[in-house]
């Protein structure tokens, strides 16, 4: 099986490390080779550039793709599960939580667009067509697309185009460039996609749960400590687990009262609190670690 993620840019390395993560680690290559083994042998990376990796998806050069949502809409259809897919469709299997961003309907500050009305038999320069078309379809405004390769937010001022679609993370460049924000037009994230024929396989199904555990894993903490067992209740009052707290015996303490650990996860952001309540309610050889994946 084939993954094909980007080579280069913003998504690489996060992606690599996602690999890493969860159990993939793509052995040493030469730089600029396509291909790279993995410690499965049954999955192979593939390196392209980030709007390349849908068709190479579509196309059957690899099974599976990283890549953002805007890319894969700019190349064709895209469908939440394989039943709902056309045959050329990609399915959106994951939203793997980095290289978010949005692309904005965005026009001159002093311009005439102030709505997406306004846009009624205007110019609109993208470097995403097919996106905006099917925006324009959705919001029903007839107007014409111009594609550009760069510098998106120049057009208006040339006399090139009366507004944009384009991407934005912090909206800083569209303010240098006096553009106001007129609408929301597509919300995108890195995913992974797969062709409708392969969603169901099972080492497609494999590489799924393993990108999830590390997903889920993201933001939680394992603690582990030694409570006295008749304040057990209290514990567990304490603890904002994942499904409750699992507790072992253990030796009694040296006053001989018994003790029970207690392992639970728990959000990362109630470690600072959780630890002071544990305290004060007897808990003591409090250890916390990171969860590389968490399998739920």
């Amino acid at each position: 099986m084939r993954i094909a993620v980007p080579n280069k840019g913003r998504l690489h390395e996060p992606t690599l490390s996602l690999l890493e993560r969860a159990g993939l680690h793509v052995e040493e290559t030469a730089d600029r080779q396509l291909y790279a083994d993995t410690v499965d042998e049954d999955v192979t990376v593939l390196f392209a550039r980030a709007a390349d990796i849908p068709e190479y998806v579509r196309d059957g050069a690899a099974d599976l793709g990283v890549t953002g949502l805007d890319q894969a809409a700019e190349s064709g259809g895209v469908a939440d599960d394989a039943a709902a897919a056309a045959a050329d469709d990609l399915v959106d299997l994951l939203d793997l939580g980095y290289g978010s961003c949005k692309l904005v309907l965005a026009a001159p500050e002093d311009g005439d667009v102030a709505a997406v009305e306004d846009l009624a038999g205007k110019t609109v320069a993208t470097e995403f067509p097919n996106v905006t078309r099917d925006y324009l379809d959705r919001v029903d405004v007839d107007a014409d697309v111009v594609t550009v390769t760069g510098a998106t937010e120049l057009t208006p001022h040339v006399d090139m185009a009366d507004a944009i679609v384009d991407i934005t993370s912090t909206g800083t460049t569209l303010k240098v460039n006096r553009l106001a924000v007129i609408d929301d037009v597509l919300d995108s994230s890195v995913r992974l996609f797969a062709r409708p024929d392969v969603v169901g396989d099972a080492k497609v199904e494999q590489v799924v749960t393993a990108f999830e555990s590390v997903l889920a894993a993201d933001g939680r903490r394992y603690l582990m400590m030694n409570a006295p067992k008749d304040r057990l209740d209290e514990v567990k009052d304490v603890i904002p687990g994942l499904g409750g707290p699992t507790v072992m015996d253990v030796e009694a303490d040296a006053d001989g009262n018994g003790m029970v650990a207690v392992h639970a996860v728990v959000d990362e952001r109630d470690v600072f609190e959780t630890i002071s309540e544990l305290r004060s309610v007897g808990a003591t050889g409090i250890l916390v670690t990171e969860i590389e994946r968490l399998v739920e």
